[in-house]
């Protein structure tokens, strides 16, 4: 599985996770997996993982970098996807953060509304800014697997 397939998954995982608030992430991951829904896959299982344990400073730092805009505003989609690209950038050393975002504008491009893209790729632009003061987000050095 490739890394953008691996995040896909993981959006998956988190998109269906917001429709069962009550449904320990285990749960969704074990019946996704038994239904074929899901592919054993390491990256995307840390990835939201990752992802739902650090659910509160994610949303924080999402909601402080999306202006305007309450979390129970975002799209459920765009929403996902943010999560996952803020873990990426916070907890993922190994990934530059100009991937992370890309990766995310890819996902939000196949599978939101059309004007969601910019939509999230502003709100990551505002992140890899508040967290790396004085460096632009796409000076970013390294390759993605």
């Amino acid at each position: 599985m490739t890394r953008r397939q691996s995040r896909e998954q993981a959006f998956m995982i988190l998109f269906e996770k917001s429709f069962h608030s009550e449904a320990p992430l285990d749960d969704i991951i074990s019946l996704g997996l038994e239904q074929t829904l899901l592919k054993e896959d390491d990256y995307s299982l840390k990835l939201a993982k990752e992802t739902w344990e650090n659910l509160e400073e994610i949303d924080g730092i999402i909601e402080a970098n999306s202006i305007g805009w309450r979390l129970s505003r975002i799209s459920k989609v765009s929403l996902a996807v943010l999560r996952l690209a803020v873990c990426e950038i916070l907890f993922f050393d190994d990934v530059p953060v100009s991937v992370s975002i890309n990766e995310a504008v890819e996902i939000s491009k196949k599978f939101a509304a059309q004007e969601d893209a910019p939509f999230v790729n502003g709100v990551l632009g505002s992140v890899a800014r508040s967290l790396n003061p004085g460096q632009d987000s796409n000076d970013q050095e390294g390759e993605d697997e």
